[in-house]
């Protein structure tokens, strides 16, 4: 033991005795002990499609001591990643669902989630997000910055996520990592509106790529030993000096435009040392106005260790990140809820308040596991807690901490942990305290609507109670992941972000509760909406024989604005008691039971606001049943009367296929009523970014492909809703009045004639 901790207190990463340094700085202290908050980081690793995210992670797990060897995404040896344990996970070689671990590296405790980079699964990015201080977002040194990367930043925006950039895989075939970065206006910067510099650079690319140039420190790094676990420190080579002073000068000058402290240093030309960039980027990365940029390759071992020592460097511990709960006492006049803040404190005791999260829902070996954050306080075995919004109160029976999908039982958890609690009936962005009294609840998770949808049902009528099972534990773990039943169609429907999104759940019926499904063509989840406001006043009067019914309402139903058109909004702006507040609830519940299904063409309402402004009730004949029907005659009122217009998802579309094919692939998407927003290319090759409806883009995966010799690929994600095209809102209307006996054949005839 005095050897390790001469070792350690050395720092000879170098040493040939590696594994037994590895070991020391993963296994010597318990995690137990770790309760001093400087020493946590809580992490995720969020990225594009096969940018080398879960890679990445194996790799840092092998490095710290996690797991005894490394394996490949989709290996030879059909072991697969260790944070891909769902089988269907190892067969496709992609994450599906976000897996958490912990590890030590230079005794600190860094907790660790590993998210998928399909845009189908990106509710997985946006709760591990949620409960994150900082993150590590994977570029391609081929792909650069694509689209499913552009949306993990708007998420860290969300969240307020502190980053670090990594460009991996160096050692591919037209990797070139100052593509990412090679002018102002290319991705990081430009896109990602990052202040962003490199503070590595390669030695050599691809084949070549033998080490990094570290900037900072000026010197270069080499991986060696058979798992890169050996780090050679040298002098930059002779043929890169040039550059790595240019480029060191280009870190300084971004990192003045970010920081005051370096920029003045920078403007009255003092000497700039190595603690004062260490400490800049450290100050810059907090605030998020500067992007440290590093590069390596995790396949090939290179440059994993320098990126662990940056997350202890430059990412925040618990303590420094603020975190807010509300206080349920109601918004002011102007829905303006800044004054019911309360911040909570991150200390590592147990005199505060218990606090956490609730984030991520999953069926375990020993029932429901619920993935927490705890944000304040602390937590034993055997304590009780309540679920804000239920108020149940429940008692802790286990706490584990998870390691893919094994799991350590602990005593006790404290603020800035993640951990694990069996039993708990939640819903994912509940809030538990130990004391309802604070009142406080945390912000929920941002979830987005579903785009697609698609018919369901068991292939075999015997497997109803199992598709019936698997149906209400997948819509609970996955907010994203819809179910209703269409009464018109006699069908069950189920939504979610896209069509591999709804394979997977169907696959996992059949391998998980031994339910094989058939599922229909896939549909686009359009909404309806009105273009003007719309005025209504209904009286809903009925008498037949006792107490009868008695409601009227009077109120405007209005669009909302374009960055609201997939909410729905009640407001109740009534004076006196013409409508006696206790049945202001039903008159919510007929406008939102209404809002399931339009009559332009049988979709969901969306983008409404139902302001409600007066009525007039019966003293002895009203009732919350009264004036709920009241709402729904309102709501049929302006159907009859309101203009109303579908609303369309838009997909942002990248392609990339090489230059001779350019003029191809925008005709492509100009017939499929897509808007080209911008081309960049590199060495033959072109990438092209455009939005287009996603009613268009059935079909175009086989399109692409046949049109580039195979060589083009797209990626696309959901951007907002917007208006349909007068000719496709009325093919649509049409399909929906004849499929519903509205019209018929000859009727459509002769509107075409």
């Amino acid at each position: 033991m005095a050897i390790i901790n001469l070792l350690r207190a050395l720092k000879l990463q170098h040493v040939k005795s590696s594994t037994l340094l590895k070991r020391s700085w993963s296994s010597s202290v318990q995690l137990a002990d770790h309760k001093d908050l400087s020493r946590i980081r809580n992490i995720g690793i969020s990225a594009h499609i096969d940018s080398g995210k879960t890679t990445l992670t194996e790799r840092i797990l092998f490095y710290t001591g996690k797991i005894e060897a490394m394996h490949e995404v989709k290996g030879k040896d059909n072991v697969g990643a260790t944070m891909d344990s769902m089988e269907l996970e190892r067969q496709r070689g992609i994450t599906i669902q976000s897996a958490a671990t912990y590890s030590l590296w230079k005794d600190h405790n860094i907790n660790i989630i590993d998210t998928p980079g399909h845009v189908d699964f990106t509710v997985e990015v946006e709760r591990a997000l949620r409960v994150l201080d900082g993150a590590i977002l994977v570029l391609c040194a081929v792909g650069g910055v694509q689209s499913q990367s552009l949306t993990v930043n708007r998420q860290m925006k969300r969240y307020n996520v502190p980053c670090i950039a990594f460009i991996n895989k160096l050692d591919r075939m037209g990797a070139n990592p100052y593509r990412v970065l090679k002018f102002n206006f290319l991705p990081l910067r430009a896109k990602l509106n990052h202040h962003a510099a490199l503070i590595q650079l390669p030695i050599g690319l691809e084949s070549d790529c033998e080490g990094l140039v570290d900037l900072i420190a000026e010197r270069a790094v080499y991986f060696e030993g058979d798992y890169g676990e050996e780090l050679r420190y040298d002098e930059i080579p002779q043929k890169m000096r040039a550059e790595s002073s240019e480029r060191r000068s280009e870190l300084i000058e971004h990192l003045s435009n970010a920081d005051e402290l370096l920029g003045e240093l920078y403007l009255e030309e003092k000497e700039i040392t190595e603690s004062h960039i260490r400490a800049a980027i450290r100050r810059t990365c907090l605030t998020r106005t500067f992007t440290p940029v590093m590069l390596g390759t995790a396949l090939k071992n290179k440059g994993v260790q320098p990126l662990l020592d940056a997350v202890l460097e430059f990412l925040p511990n618990p303590g420094e990140v603020t975190n807010f709960a509300y206080k349920q006492t109601g918004a002011d006049e102007e829905g303006n809820q800044e004054d019911n803040k309360v911040v909570l404190n991150p200390e590592r005791s147990g005199q505060n308040p218990f606090v956490a999260l609730a984030f991520k829902l999953e069926a375990g070996r020993f029932g429901q596991l619920t993935y927490m954050r705890c944000y304040q306080g602390m937590l034993k075995k055997g304590d009780y807690i309540f679920n804000v919004r239920t108020q149940r109160r429940v008692r802790i029976a286990r706490l584990v901490r998870m390691h893919s999908n094994q799991m350590e039982d602990v005593s006790e958890v404290y603020a800035g942990d993640i951990f694990a609690l069996f039993g708990i009936d939640c819903a994912s962005g509940d809030t538990f305290v130990t004391d309802l009294k604070g009142n406080i609840s945390l912000e929920s998770i941002f979830v987005a609507e579903p785009v697609v949808s698609m018919a369901i049902k068991p292939a075999n009528n015997k497997d109803r109670d199992n598709f019936s099972k698997a149906i209400a534990r997948f819509t609970k773990e996955d907010p994203t992941f819809r179910f209703e039943y269409d009464s018109d169609n006699k069908e069950t429907i189920v939504s979610g972000m896209g069509e591999l999104h709804l394979e997977i759940y169907g696959q996992r019926m059949e391998r998980e509760y031994g339910c094989p499904v058939i599922l229909g063509k896939p549909k686009v989840a359009f909404r309806e909406t009105l273009v003007n406001p719309c005025e209504f006043e209904y009286l809903h009067k009925k008498q037949s024989g006792g107490q009868g019914q008695f409601a009227k309402v009077i109120g405007i139903l209005e669009p909302l604005p374009a960055h609201k058109n997939t909410t729905l909004e009640f407001i109740d702006e009534t004076v006196g008691t013409n409508v006696p507040k206790p049945y202001i609830p039903g008159i919510r519940k007929g406008f939102l039971s209404m809002a399931e299904k339009g009559n332009l063409a049988g979709q969901k309402l969306a983008g409404l606001k139902y302001r409600l402004i007066d009525g007039a009730h019966h003293s002895v004949d009203s009732s919350e049943l009264a004036f709920f029907l009241a709402s729904q005659g309102a709501i049929k009122e302006t159907f009859e009367k309101g203009h109303w217009q579908l609303l369309e998802p838009i997909m942002c579309v990248e392609v990339n296929a090489p230059d001779e094919f350019q003029g191809t692939v925008m005709a492509q998407l100009n017939k499929r009523h897509g808007i080209i927003t911008g081309v960049d290319g590199i060495d033959g090759w072109f990438t092209l970014y455009a939005e287009v409806p996603l009613n268009d883009m059935f079909g175009y995966a086989g399109e692409l492909r046949s049109s580039t010799q195979g060589k083009g690929e797209f990626t696309m994600e959901y951007s907002r809703y917007v208006p349909c095209l007068p000719e496709v809102q009325e093919k649509l209307v049409m399909e929906y009045q004849r499929a519903t006996g509205q019209i018929t054949e000859k009727d459509v005839k002769k509107s075409r004639n």
